[in-house]
């Protein structure tokens, strides 16, 4: 049945391995077989996603536009169009939530500019996910995106957010690309304090998935890179003294 004419925000299993079914609510699967128009970050991999989640297609007959870091913004609000004629519209991100950490930000700001309606669905989030296994701060946190690649500004930006987490008791959390993961903990174990406490989830609702948090100075002593898998990053300082 084609649903109520909105964008709709997707979210797509987060691992390669992962089933639709099992982190997708039944009637978000019932919802996403109904939509035959999609903006998606690469459209083979949203083909495959859409597939997978049972879409009675022929999926070569359904619409894809491609918005990612390429798309310039003059260009965003003209992938509105399904949805101006009265069509459902759907906005697929490449793994987990649209529209975080994610280009697809921009149709959601084009959308509400010109009066649409904008329909989140429940899926995974890899942030919340990996914020609700860690075991630190839960109701102060933040998200600070890609942290800098080049090295002493990388470092500066760890103690900033080591220093903010301090001061307020917030947990920080950031990504990385997966190639880069390793080289980024060991930034974060070379610069941040021992009694810091650090939290890395890899591959979240994959059957590779793990989970690990403690000090700085435990991961110092065993160490355990993430590899090339997606993984976030979190961490939460001590009380910065004097504070209360």
């Amino acid at each position: 049945m084609t649903p109520p004419a909105a964008l709709y925000l997707i979210p797509v299993t987060l691992a390669e391995d992962g089933a639709p079914e099992a982190v997708l609510p039944v009637p978000v699967l019932e919802r996403v077989r109904g939509i035959r128009d999609f903006v998606v970050e690469n459209a083979k991999s949203a083909r495959r996603f859409l597939s997978a989640c049972g879409h009675p297609g022929p999926i070569a007959s359904l619409g894809f536009a491609v918005l990612d870091e390429h798309t310039r913004d003059a260009d965003v609000a003209a992938l509105l169009a399904p949805l101006r004629e009265g069509r459902p519209l759907a906005l697929l991100s490449e793994a987990g939530a649209p529209a975080v950490a994610d280009p697809g930000a921009k149709l959601v700001a084009a959308a509400h500019e010109e009066g649409l309606r904008v329909a989140p669905l429940t899926g995974p989030s890899s942030i919340l996910l990996a914020l609700m296994a860690c075991g630190l701060e839960g109701q102060r946190f933040r998200f600070a995106g890609y942290l800098p690649v080049a090295h002493p500004a990388r470092a500066a930006a760890i103690r900033e957010l080591e220093s903010r987490s301090a001061a307020a008791q917030e947990t920080q959390v950031f990504i990385e690309t997966p190639y880069r993961n390793d080289a980024l903990l060991a930034d974060l174990l070379k610069t941040c304090r021992e009694d810091t406490r650090l939290a890395v989830a890899a591959d979240l609702t994959g059957a590779s998935e793990s989970i690990r948090t403690a000090s700085v100075a435990q991961w110092r002593a065993r160490p355990a890179p993430p590899g090339k898998r997606p993984a976030i990053f979190l961490l939460l300082a001590p009380k910065a003294p004097g504070r209360r």
